[in-house]
Protein backbone atom coordinates (compact mmCIF):
# COMPACT_ATOMS: atom_id res chain seq x y z
CA UNK A 1 0.00 0.00 0.00
CA UNK A 2 1.22 3.25 -1.23
CA UNK A 3 1.91 6.19 1.59
CA UNK A 4 -0.03 8.83 -0.19
CA UNK A 5 -2.45 6.72 -1.46
CA UNK A 6 -5.54 8.42 0.27
CA UNK A 7 -6.31 12.00 -0.73
CA UNK A 8 -6.34 12.55 2.98
CA UNK A 9 -2.80 11.10 3.55
CA UNK A 10 -1.45 13.43 0.36
CA UNK A 11 -3.18 16.59 1.36
CA UNK A 12 -1.48 16.20 4.78
CA UNK A 13 1.89 15.19 2.94
CA UNK A 14 1.79 18.45 0.71
CA UNK A 15 0.53 21.26 3.66
CA UNK A 16 3.72 20.06 5.83
CA UNK A 17 6.24 20.13 3.29
CA UNK A 18 4.76 23.46 2.02
CA UNK A 19 4.13 24.90 5.57
CA UNK A 20 7.57 24.04 6.97
CA UNK A 21 9.87 25.26 3.62
CA UNK A 22 7.60 29.11 3.47
CA UNK A 23 7.99 28.94 7.33
CA UNK A 24 12.02 28.71 7.52
CA UNK A 25 13.27 30.64 10.52
CA UNK A 26 10.04 30.34 12.22
CA UNK A 27 10.49 27.02 12.93
CA UNK A 28 14.09 27.20 13.62
CA UNK A 29 13.29 30.25 16.25
CA UNK A 30 10.51 27.74 18.19
CA UNK A 31 11.90 24.39 17.80
CA UNK A 32 15.30 24.84 17.37
CA UNK A 33 17.57 23.44 14.93
CA UNK A 34 17.95 20.11 15.94
CA UNK A 35 14.59 18.98 15.88
CA UNK A 36 13.89 21.21 12.43
CA UNK A 37 16.32 18.92 11.04
CA UNK A 38 14.82 16.00 12.10
CA UNK A 39 11.41 17.24 11.03
CA UNK A 40 12.95 18.47 7.37
CA UNK A 41 14.98 15.01 7.62
CA UNK A 42 11.58 13.16 7.66
CA UNK A 43 9.72 14.64 5.07
CA UNK A 44 13.03 14.49 2.30
CA UNK A 45 12.65 10.83 3.43
CA UNK A 46 9.17 10.60 2.95
CA UNK A 47 9.80 13.02 -0.38
CA UNK A 48 12.32 9.65 -1.78
CA UNK A 49 9.77 7.56 -0.74
CA UNK A 50 7.31 8.56 -3.17
CA UNK A 51 10.00 9.46 -6.27
CA UNK A 52 10.56 5.75 -5.81
CA UNK A 53 7.15 4.73 -5.49
CA UNK A 54 6.44 6.64 -8.52
CA UNK A 55 9.15 5.85 -10.36
CA UNK A 56 6.94 4.41 -13.32
CA UNK A 57 5.37 8.43 -13.52
CA UNK A 58 8.87 9.91 -14.14
CA UNK A 59 12.54 9.97 -15.46
CA UNK A 60 15.45 11.29 -15.04
CA UNK A 61 15.62 12.36 -18.47
CA UNK A 62 12.10 14.02 -18.60
CA UNK A 63 13.93 16.51 -16.00
CA UNK A 64 15.14 20.06 -17.14
CA UNK A 65 18.41 19.49 -18.62
CA UNK A 66 19.51 23.16 -17.19
CA UNK A 67 18.25 21.70 -13.58
CA UNK A 68 20.04 18.25 -13.76
CA UNK A 69 23.63 20.27 -14.84
CA UNK A 70 23.09 22.31 -12.36
CA UNK A 71 23.27 20.35 -9.61
CA UNK A 72 26.07 18.31 -11.41
CA UNK A 73 28.15 21.27 -10.86
CA UNK A 74 27.21 22.38 -8.01
CA UNK A 75 27.71 18.37 -6.27
CA UNK A 76 30.94 18.03 -8.46
CA UNK A 77 32.38 21.71 -6.75
CA UNK A 78 32.64 19.87 -3.50
CA UNK A 79 36.34 18.56 -5.24
CA UNK A 80 37.87 22.15 -5.45
CA UNK A 81 36.00 23.76 -2.75
CA UNK A 82 37.89 26.26 -0.63
CA UNK A 83 35.19 24.89 2.15
CA UNK A 84 34.77 20.83 1.87
CA UNK A 85 32.82 20.85 5.15
CA UNK A 86 30.53 23.42 4.10
CA UNK A 87 29.71 22.46 0.73
CA UNK A 88 29.34 19.36 2.11
CA UNK A 89 26.97 20.46 4.77
CA UNK A 90 25.50 23.23 1.84
CA UNK A 91 24.89 20.09 -0.40
CA UNK A 92 22.96 18.13 2.03
CA UNK A 93 20.42 20.61 2.33
CA UNK A 94 20.21 21.68 -1.64
CA UNK A 95 19.91 18.22 -2.55
CA UNK A 96 16.91 17.25 0.37
CA UNK A 97 15.28 20.61 -0.81
CA UNK A 98 15.37 19.72 -4.33
CA UNK A 99 14.46 16.01 -3.24
CA UNK A 100 10.86 17.32 -1.88
CA UNK A 101 10.13 19.92 -4.80
CA UNK A 102 10.56 16.98 -7.19
CA UNK A 103 8.02 14.29 -4.65
CA UNK A 104 6.14 17.58 -5.38
CA UNK A 105 6.38 18.31 -8.55
CA UNK A 106 5.77 14.24 -10.02
CA UNK A 107 3.03 13.16 -7.71
CA UNK A 108 0.69 16.46 -7.45
CA UNK A 109 -1.63 18.22 -9.92
CA UNK A 110 -0.84 22.20 -9.85
CA UNK A 111 -4.54 22.20 -8.34
CA UNK A 112 -3.53 20.78 -5.16
CA UNK A 113 -0.32 22.60 -5.06
CA UNK A 114 -2.17 25.65 -5.85
CA UNK A 115 -4.79 24.77 -2.75
CA UNK A 116 -2.26 23.37 -0.82
CA UNK A 117 0.17 26.66 -0.82
CA UNK A 118 -2.97 28.60 -0.14
CA UNK A 119 -3.32 27.02 2.97
CA UNK A 120 -0.07 27.42 4.38
CA UNK A 121 -0.21 30.91 3.42
CA UNK A 122 -3.58 31.26 5.63
CA UNK A 123 -1.56 29.14 8.53
CA UNK A 124 1.48 31.61 8.18
CA UNK A 125 0.03 35.16 7.76
CA UNK A 126 -2.36 34.58 10.24
CA UNK A 127 0.17 33.62 12.76
CA UNK A 128 2.17 36.59 12.22
CA UNK A 129 -0.17 38.89 12.97
CA UNK A 130 -1.48 37.00 15.91
CA UNK A 131 1.92 36.71 16.76
CA UNK A 132 2.77 40.18 16.03
CA UNK A 133 -0.12 41.44 18.13
CA UNK A 134 0.74 39.00 21.11
CA UNK A 135 4.05 40.92 21.48
CA UNK A 136 2.99 44.32 21.01
CA UNK A 137 -0.23 43.89 23.59
CA UNK A 138 1.06 41.64 26.07
CA UNK A 139 4.97 41.41 25.62
CA UNK A 140 5.43 44.42 24.48
CA UNK A 141 9.40 44.46 24.07
CA UNK A 142 11.24 42.78 21.54
CA UNK A 143 11.40 39.20 21.40
CA UNK A 144 14.41 36.98 20.25
CA UNK A 145 14.36 33.12 18.96
CA UNK A 146 13.35 30.51 21.62
CA UNK A 147 16.07 28.55 20.65
CA UNK A 148 19.64 29.43 20.66
CA UNK A 149 20.98 30.44 16.63
CA UNK A 150 23.82 30.00 15.23
CA UNK A 151 23.82 33.99 14.36
CA UNK A 152 23.09 35.03 18.13
CA UNK A 153 26.97 33.87 19.18
CA UNK A 154 28.47 35.55 16.59
CA UNK A 155 27.08 38.61 18.30
CA UNK A 156 29.15 40.47 21.39
CA UNK A 157 28.00 40.83 24.57
CA UNK A 158 25.23 43.71 24.62
CA UNK A 159 21.94 44.40 23.24
CA UNK A 160 20.53 41.51 20.52
CA UNK A 161 21.08 43.82 17.26
CA UNK A 162 17.39 44.30 15.19
CA UNK A 163 18.20 41.44 12.39
CA UNK A 164 18.12 39.05 14.94
CA UNK A 165 15.65 39.98 16.97
CA UNK A 166 12.15 37.25 16.03
CA UNK A 167 9.78 40.55 16.17
CA UNK A 168 10.86 44.24 16.93
CA UNK A 169 7.33 45.14 18.75
CA UNK A 170 6.40 47.55 16.07
CA UNK A 171 3.19 46.73 15.84
CA UNK A 172 2.13 49.63 16.37
CA UNK A 173 4.17 52.15 14.78
CA UNK A 174 3.39 50.79 11.43
CA UNK A 175 2.57 54.49 10.32
CA UNK A 176 5.83 55.80 11.27
CA UNK A 177 7.90 53.95 9.30
CA UNK A 178 7.88 50.53 11.64
CA UNK A 179 8.46 46.97 9.51
CA UNK A 180 6.95 43.88 11.41
CA UNK A 181 8.91 40.38 10.70
CA UNK A 182 5.76 38.23 11.38
CA UNK A 183 6.46 34.73 12.49
CA UNK A 184 9.27 34.62 10.12
CA UNK A 185 11.47 36.86 11.73
CA UNK A 186 12.10 38.85 8.83
CA UNK A 187 10.49 41.42 7.06
CA UNK A 188 11.47 40.81 3.42
CA UNK A 189 10.90 37.21 4.07
CA UNK A 190 6.95 38.06 5.42
CA UNK A 191 6.49 40.59 3.11
CA UNK A 192 7.19 37.95 0.14
CA UNK A 193 5.07 35.49 1.42
CA UNK A 194 2.00 38.41 1.54
CA UNK A 195 3.10 38.78 -1.85
CA UNK A 196 2.51 35.15 -2.96
CA UNK A 197 -0.44 34.76 -1.55
CA UNK A 198 -1.87 37.57 -2.82
CA UNK A 199 -1.58 35.61 -6.00
CA UNK A 200 -2.61 32.35 -4.87
CA UNK A 201 -5.96 33.72 -3.37
CA UNK A 202 -6.61 35.54 -6.46
CA UNK A 203 -6.57 32.40 -8.47
CA UNK A 204 -8.64 30.72 -6.24
CA UNK A 205 -10.97 33.70 -6.51
CA UNK A 206 -10.78 33.43 -10.42
CA UNK A 207 -11.14 29.80 -10.44
CA UNK A 208 -14.28 29.92 -8.02
CA UNK A 209 -12.75 27.85 -5.39
CA UNK A 210 -13.47 30.46 -3.01
CA UNK A 211 -16.88 32.46 -2.19
CA UNK A 212 -16.40 36.05 -3.23
CA UNK A 213 -16.34 36.98 0.68
CA UNK A 214 -13.91 34.42 1.71
CA UNK A 215 -11.89 36.27 -0.98
CA UNK A 216 -12.20 39.32 -0.09
CA UNK A 217 -10.99 38.57 3.23
CA UNK A 218 -8.06 36.91 2.51
CA UNK A 219 -6.96 39.18 0.18
CA UNK A 220 -7.49 41.81 2.42
CA UNK A 221 -5.55 40.11 5.08
CA UNK A 222 -2.37 39.82 2.50
CA UNK A 223 -3.15 43.37 1.32
CA UNK A 224 -2.52 44.39 5.36
CA UNK A 225 0.87 41.78 6.21
CA UNK A 226 2.26 43.66 3.06
CA UNK A 227 2.02 47.38 3.46
CA UNK A 228 2.82 46.32 7.81
CA UNK A 229 6.25 44.42 6.16
CA UNK A 230 7.23 47.54 4.41
CA UNK A 231 9.74 45.45 2.48
CA UNK A 232 10.85 48.13 -0.67
CA UNK A 233 12.02 44.15 -2.71
CA UNK A 234 8.44 42.87 -2.36
CA UNK A 235 7.33 46.31 -3.55
CA UNK A 236 9.48 45.99 -6.78
CA UNK A 237 8.54 42.57 -7.15
CA UNK A 238 4.26 43.54 -6.68
CA UNK A 239 4.63 46.16 -9.17
CA UNK A 240 6.20 43.72 -11.74
CA UNK A 241 3.62 41.09 -11.33
CA UNK A 242 0.81 43.41 -11.92
CA UNK A 243 2.49 44.69 -14.97
CA UNK A 244 3.10 41.04 -15.81
CA UNK A 245 -0.63 40.13 -15.22
CA UNK A 246 -2.15 42.98 -16.75
CA UNK A 247 -0.11 42.32 -19.83
CA UNK A 248 -1.35 38.81 -20.37
CA UNK A 249 -5.13 39.57 -19.77
CA UNK A 250 -4.72 41.85 -22.64
CA UNK A 251 -2.98 39.60 -24.84
CA UNK A 252 -5.51 36.94 -24.10
CA UNK A 253 -8.14 39.54 -25.05
CA UNK A 254 -6.62 39.73 -28.27
CA UNK A 255 -8.72 37.57 -30.93
CA UNK A 256 -6.38 36.53 -33.57
CA UNK A 257 -3.34 35.00 -33.32
CA UNK A 258 -1.37 37.53 -34.90
CA UNK A 259 -2.69 40.28 -32.52
CA UNK A 260 -1.45 38.38 -30.15
CA UNK A 261 2.01 38.14 -31.60
CA UNK A 262 1.73 41.54 -32.14
CA UNK A 263 1.03 42.00 -27.85
CA UNK A 264 3.77 39.85 -27.17
CA UNK A 265 6.42 41.78 -29.28
CA UNK A 266 5.37 45.04 -28.07
CA UNK A 267 5.71 44.03 -24.27
CA UNK A 268 8.46 42.05 -24.44
CA UNK A 269 9.98 45.35 -26.00
CA UNK A 270 8.88 47.50 -23.66
CA UNK A 271 10.51 44.96 -20.80
CA UNK A 272 13.71 45.45 -22.87
CA UNK A 273 13.45 49.16 -22.84
CA UNK A 274 12.71 49.20 -19.31
CA UNK A 275 15.79 47.10 -18.27
CA UNK A 276 17.49 48.72 -20.27
CA UNK A 277 16.86 52.14 -18.76
CA UNK A 278 17.02 50.75 -15.25
CA UNK A 279 20.34 49.19 -15.69
CA UNK A 280 21.91 52.45 -17.20
CA UNK A 281 20.78 54.68 -14.49
CA UNK A 282 21.26 52.03 -11.73
CA UNK A 283 22.99 54.26 -9.51
CA UNK A 284 20.20 56.67 -9.61
CA UNK A 285 17.98 53.64 -9.00
CA UNK A 286 19.79 51.88 -6.38
CA UNK A 287 20.21 55.04 -4.48
CA UNK A 288 16.72 55.39 -4.36
CA UNK A 289 16.41 52.43 -3.02
CA UNK A 290 19.14 52.31 -0.67
CA UNK A 291 17.27 54.77 1.12
CA UNK A 292 14.81 52.26 2.09
CA UNK A 293 15.65 50.18 5.70
CA UNK A 294 15.85 46.83 4.05
CA UNK A 295 17.96 47.54 0.96
CA UNK A 296 20.60 49.62 2.92
CA UNK A 297 24.33 48.28 2.79
CA UNK A 298 23.81 46.21 0.14
CA UNK A 299 26.08 48.20 -2.10
CA UNK A 300 28.76 47.72 0.18
CA UNK A 301 28.38 43.50 0.51
CA UNK A 302 27.56 43.72 -3.04
CA UNK A 303 31.29 44.87 -3.80
CA UNK A 304 33.12 42.63 -1.43
CA UNK A 305 31.31 39.87 -2.84
CA UNK A 306 32.11 40.58 -6.18
CA UNK A 307 36.08 41.23 -5.12
CA UNK A 308 35.96 37.43 -4.22
CA UNK A 309 34.34 35.88 -6.72
CA UNK A 310 36.60 37.72 -9.04
CA UNK A 311 39.59 35.47 -7.73
CA UNK A 312 37.95 32.45 -8.70
CA UNK A 313 35.57 33.88 -11.62
CA UNK A 314 35.00 30.59 -13.84
CA UNK A 315 34.19 27.64 -11.58
CA UNK A 316 33.86 29.78 -7.83
CA UNK A 317 35.01 28.76 -4.12
CA UNK A 318 32.16 26.12 -4.11
CA UNK A 319 28.38 25.95 -3.48
CA UNK A 320 27.18 26.50 -0.20
CA UNK A 321 23.71 27.58 -0.69
CA UNK A 322 23.37 29.91 2.46
CA UNK A 323 26.56 31.30 3.58
CA UNK A 324 28.31 29.43 6.53
CA UNK A 325 29.66 32.29 9.17
CA UNK A 326 32.09 30.03 10.85
CA UNK A 327 34.12 29.30 7.44
CA UNK A 328 36.06 31.11 5.65
CA UNK A 329 36.05 33.37 3.37
CA UNK A 330 32.68 33.81 4.89
CA UNK A 331 33.34 34.41 8.66
CA UNK A 332 34.38 38.20 7.77
CA UNK A 333 33.07 38.88 4.33
CA UNK A 334 30.21 40.74 4.68
CA UNK A 335 28.59 42.50 7.66
CA UNK A 336 26.30 44.84 8.27
CA UNK A 337 24.73 46.83 11.96
CA UNK A 338 27.43 44.28 13.45
CA UNK A 339 25.68 41.31 11.70
CA UNK A 340 27.95 38.92 9.88
CA UNK A 341 25.74 37.69 6.53
CA UNK A 342 24.75 34.84 5.21
CA UNK A 343 23.91 35.78 1.77
CA UNK A 344 25.43 38.02 -1.13
CA UNK A 345 22.03 39.79 -1.23
CA UNK A 346 21.63 38.41 -5.14
CA UNK A 347 21.10 35.45 -6.55
CA UNK A 348 23.35 35.93 -9.46
CA UNK A 349 26.07 36.94 -7.62
CA UNK A 350 26.15 34.10 -4.75
CA UNK A 351 25.83 31.59 -7.57
CA UNK A 352 29.23 33.64 -9.45
CA UNK A 353 30.72 33.66 -6.00
CA UNK A 354 29.99 29.76 -5.61
CA UNK A 355 29.88 28.66 -9.14
CA UNK A 356 31.81 30.86 -11.35
CA UNK A 357 30.17 31.96 -14.63
CA UNK A 358 29.36 27.59 -15.62
CA UNK A 359 27.02 28.09 -12.72
CA UNK A 360 25.40 31.76 -13.63
CA UNK A 361 24.92 30.06 -17.23
CA UNK A 362 23.16 27.17 -15.98
CA UNK A 363 21.01 28.53 -13.06
CA UNK A 364 20.32 31.25 -16.14
CA UNK A 365 19.24 28.72 -18.47
CA UNK A 366 16.75 27.03 -15.61
CA UNK A 367 14.78 30.78 -15.32
CA UNK A 368 15.15 31.42 -18.56
CA UNK A 369 13.54 27.86 -20.02
CA UNK A 370 11.25 27.75 -17.03
CA UNK A 371 10.06 31.29 -17.67
CA UNK A 372 9.67 30.63 -21.32
CA UNK A 373 7.36 27.76 -20.78
CA UNK A 374 5.35 29.14 -18.26
CA UNK A 375 4.43 32.36 -20.35
CA UNK A 376 3.57 30.00 -23.06
CA UNK A 377 1.31 28.19 -20.63
CA UNK A 378 -0.30 31.81 -19.74
CA UNK A 379 -0.90 33.16 -23.24
CA UNK A 380 -1.47 30.42 -25.33
CA UNK A 381 -4.84 29.04 -25.21
CA UNK A 382 -5.12 25.09 -24.40
CA UNK A 383 -6.52 22.83 -26.67
CA UNK A 384 -8.09 19.76 -26.94
CA UNK A 385 -7.04 18.78 -29.95
CA UNK A 386 -5.32 20.73 -32.80
CA UNK A 387 -8.60 22.83 -34.01
CA UNK A 388 -10.30 22.80 -30.80
CA UNK A 389 -9.20 25.18 -28.85
CA UNK A 390 -10.31 25.28 -25.25
CA UNK A 391 -10.77 28.65 -22.88
CA UNK A 392 -8.39 29.90 -20.65
CA UNK A 393 -7.90 29.08 -17.39
CA UNK A 394 -7.25 31.13 -14.16
CA UNK A 395 -5.01 28.77 -12.93
CA UNK A 396 -2.55 29.10 -15.70
CA UNK A 397 -1.68 32.17 -14.99
CA UNK A 398 0.20 31.75 -11.22
CA UNK A 399 2.91 29.87 -12.67
CA UNK A 400 4.05 32.47 -14.36
CA UNK A 401 3.38 35.28 -11.95
CA UNK A 402 5.08 33.31 -9.26
CA UNK A 403 8.00 33.32 -11.29
CA UNK A 404 8.63 37.07 -12.16
CA UNK A 405 8.33 37.21 -8.44
CA UNK A 406 10.89 35.17 -7.51
CA UNK A 407 13.15 36.67 -10.39
CA UNK A 408 12.71 39.97 -8.92
CA UNK A 409 13.50 39.20 -5.59
CA UNK A 410 16.83 37.32 -7.05
CA UNK A 411 18.21 40.47 -7.65
CA UNK A 412 18.48 42.07 -4.07
CA UNK A 413 18.14 38.49 -1.96
CA UNK A 414 19.53 35.47 -2.60
CA UNK A 415 16.69 33.35 -1.47
CA UNK A 416 16.09 31.67 -4.74
CA UNK A 417 18.69 29.88 -3.90
CA UNK A 418 17.71 27.42 -1.02
CA UNK A 419 14.43 26.99 1.28
CA UNK A 420 11.23 28.02 -0.50
CA UNK A 421 12.98 29.98 -3.35
CA UNK A 422 14.95 27.01 -4.75
CA UNK A 423 11.82 24.77 -3.68
CA UNK A 424 9.21 26.68 -5.67
CA UNK A 425 11.61 26.90 -8.90
CA UNK A 426 12.18 23.29 -9.07
CA UNK A 427 8.22 22.40 -8.54
CA UNK A 428 7.70 25.01 -11.49
CA UNK A 429 10.24 24.28 -13.63
CA UNK A 430 9.28 20.34 -13.46
CA UNK A 431 6.00 20.32 -14.31
CA UNK A 432 6.40 23.21 -17.11
CA UNK A 433 8.48 20.95 -18.90
CA UNK A 434 6.11 17.96 -18.15
CA UNK A 435 2.49 18.11 -16.78
CA UNK A 436 1.77 15.03 -18.15
CA UNK A 437 3.27 13.56 -15.41
CA UNK A 438 1.09 14.20 -12.28
CA UNK A 439 -1.84 16.45 -14.05
CA UNK A 440 -3.43 19.52 -15.92
CA UNK A 441 -3.31 23.23 -14.83
CA UNK A 442 -7.57 24.09 -14.16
Amino acid sequence: MRLLASPRARAWFLSTSLLVILGGDAWRYSIGWVAFAVLAVALAAVSVYVLIANRDRWSIGGLPYPLIVFMVLATLSLAWSFYPTATALGLLNTWLTVLGALAVATSFSWQEILDATARALRILLVVSIAFELFVATVIRQPVVPLAPQPELALVPGGPVPLMLQWSRNVLFDALDGGRIQGIVGNANHLGFLALLALIVFAIQWARGTLTRGSSLVWLALAALTLFLARSATVTVALVAVIVTAVAILFIRSRHSDRARATSQIVFFAAIVTATTVLFTFRDVFFGLLSKSEDLTGRAEIWQSVTALAQQRPVFGWGWVSVWMPWAEPFSGLAQRNGVVQVQAHDAWLDVWLQLGVVGVAAFAAIAITTVVRTWSLAVDRPQRLPGQPLAFTAGSLAPMLVMVALLVQSIPESRLLGEYGLYILVIIAVKAKRPDWSGTLQ
